[in-house]
């Protein structure tokens, strides 16, 4: 396929299915998964996860823990996978990238003032910037939603575009927080806009607020990055975050990422979990398949 840089009409209203969007999402939580598939895709969903912490208490000490957690998920476990990044503010960006080394966990830095993304833009880009100078792969920008649901795109369109540019090598997720756009018909406009913008990654929610992360908002922006892939040729990734705790309903999530997009949207480059007590939650559920019982939370840590 040939990339075009054509770039749509933001201003023409989008028309979102609600009800085939919602039937279609509840469908997924009705597939029967066998047990050797289960068990796969909990690992393959473990390796998805950005493990996340973004507190105002926030230490060097508890990151540095995070980040021994992702490299040591449960010891007593053979051959399982790390996460895929460990996410936390810029602050903390030297940090974890010291405390993860050699490890192949990336290291992923919220920016643009997470989690209200008030800020002017040169306070965003100098937020951008420093994070990726302190060794962040990925950054995690909030779009401005005031300016969005203002219907002021063309300004949504160019901050997302500079951030990309300070973003330098560093993948870009553009966080829409879709529980304060309400509607499907926004979430498909704000995932339209943050891809032709140049996200590398469309990503539902901060976590800050509810609702998060749902599987039919998720599927509207995979079915918007499935879209935007037939007319473009570029793939996109996603990530739902907030609200995802359960192994569960990660799996839904995994077969409703293979149905949509299909085979080569199922690894870690392209798809990601923000979340921070699931993993323990699929540690949990493999303990089960492999001992026949579940094991006690105590015997996984909280951070």
């Amino acid at each position: 396929m040939i990339v075009t840089k054509t770039i749509p009409d933001f201003s023409s209203p989008v028309h979102v299915d609600q009800v085939g969007i919602e039937e279609r999402a509840s469908r997924v939580t009705k597939r029967s998964i066998k047990n050797e598939t289960k068990i796969n895709g909990l690992k393959l969903a473990l390796n998805m996860i950005d493990l996340t912490t973004l507190e105002g208490k926030d230490t060097d000490g508890k990151v540095k823990q995070l980040c021994y957690k992702a490299q040591h998920l449960h010891d007593v476990y053979p051959d399982l996978p790390t996460v895929a990044a460990v996410c936390v503010y810029p602050s903390m960006v030297k940090t974890a990238k010291t405390a993860l080394g050699n490890s192949g966990i990336k290291v992923a830095a919220v920016a643009t003032a997470f989690p209200s993304g008030q800020a002017p833009r040169d306070v965003k880009l100098r937020d951008t910037k420093y994070a990726v100078q302190n060794g962040a792969d990925e950054i995690d920008m909030v779009i401005s939603r005031g300016k969005f649901l203002q219907g002021e795109y063309n300004f949504v369109f160019d901050e997302i575009a500079a951030i990309k540019e300070a973003c330098g090598d560093a993948r870009l997720k553009v966080i829409l927080e879709t529980g304060e756009l309400v509607t499907y018909d926004k979430v498909r406009k704000a995932s339209d806009i943050a891809m032709y913008a140049g996200a590398d990654f469309i990503k539902t929610s901060t976590g800050k607020i509810s609702p998060a992360a749902t599987l039919p908002v998720t599927l509207v922006m995979l079915e918007a990055i499935r879209d935007f892939y037939y007319k473009t040729g570029k793939k996109i990734a996603m990530k739902p975050a907030g609200g995802i705790s359960k192994a569960k309903l990660a799996l839904h999530y995994l077969v409703m990422l293979n149905e949509v997009l299909g085979e080569e949207w199922m690894n870690n480059e392209w798809f990601r979990f923000g979340a921070s007590s699931l993993a323990n939650d699929i540690l949990m559920q493999l303990m089960k398949q492999k001992t026949g019982v579940y094991q006690s939370a105590n015997y996984f840590s909280i951070d």
